[in-house]
């Protein structure tokens, strides 16, 4: 079973004197129990691909496939689930446990069933369904109606979890929490994140995407790219600071060391300088 984008094109406005391509030859496939990261920075086609992957959008070229059945919004109903950039803008129920229950009573699931799944889809957010069930979506920080959003897609079980730029706007505390949601939601789905940011994900992705310009810069591990921070540059990225301080420090020991995300090895191979030139 996978999630599977081959060579993908899709030009907003086609066949128009408007017409713009945001997408050219991009694949990308994601299987329950993985995660994969695409980045790239503001109009490089992030976006996009990840509405073409829940089925939003129907690309102009390629092959979108969900578990052997090709994708459109029918098949994806139910299976695959996407968190918005803004997912605060999901909210639209009286209450909080009314809003995370929409989901499994739109998919059939009785009253009783869906507020059961609504619940314990705010437990597994951080969420006490003792405190927050009954208040209003709209009376909520911007972190906890992040975790309500997420709580929604979680609480029909998806099979394919899509996170669309799921730590922007949140503090410190805020980015580290939805880190190990998505990390904890892995376990059971294969979720894949867009990211214009690789410092919460790339440690733990399975396999990393950079898009620069609607095409695909880079398809590989997150060892490869990490051995080549200079990708970083050329796609108007900014590297993770661990990256950036051996790089720096790289350039000022004229020393030849292996790059890495752990801080742990980092500090060991710079107090050591790094083997000479």
């Amino acid at each position: 079973m996978s999630l599977s984008l081959v060579s993908i094109g899709y030009t907003y406005g086609r066949g128009t004197s408007f017409g713009m391509r945001a997408l050219h030859d991009v694949s990308l496939e994601v299987a329950p129990g993985e995660l994969v990261l695409v980045l790239g920075a503001t109009g490089s086609g992030k976006s996009t691909l990840l509405r073409i992957a829940a089925g939003l959008l129907r690309a102009d070229e390629g092959e979108a496939v969900l578990d052997g059945v090709s994708l459109d919004r029918g098949s994806a109903r139910g299976v695959v689930g996407l968190i918005f950039q803004d997912a605060e803008s999901q909210l639209f129920a009286d209450t909080v446990l009314e809003d995370v229950a929409f989901g499994p009573r739109n998919m059939g699931a009785s009253r009783e069933e869906a507020l059961a799944s609504a619940t314990e889809s705010l437990r597994a957010v951080g969420l006490d369904p003792a405190t927050f069930k009954d208040r209003s979506p709209f009376s909520l920080s911007g972190g906890e109606a992040r975790r309500v959003a997420i709580a929604g897609v979680l609480a029909f079980h998806p099979r394919y979890l899509l996170a669309d730029e799921p730590t922007a706007g949140l503090d410190a505390k805020g980015r580290r929490a939805m880190r190990s949601l998505l990390l904890e939601a892995r376990a059971k789905a294969g979720v894949v994140v867009v990211s214009h940011g690789a410092e919460e994900f790339l440690a733990d992705a399975d396999r990393v995407i950079v898009l620069s310009g609607g095409g695909c810069a880079l398809s590989s591990t997150p060892r490869e790219l990490v051995a080549t921070p200079s990708m970083f540059d050329r796609v108007g990225l900014r590297a993770p600071d661990v990256l950036e301080v051996q790089r720096l420090a790289a350039s000022r020991r004229s020393a030849d060391m292996p790059y890495t995300l752990d801080p742990a090895e980092a500090a060991r191979s710079l107090t050591h300088g790094g083997g000479q030139r």
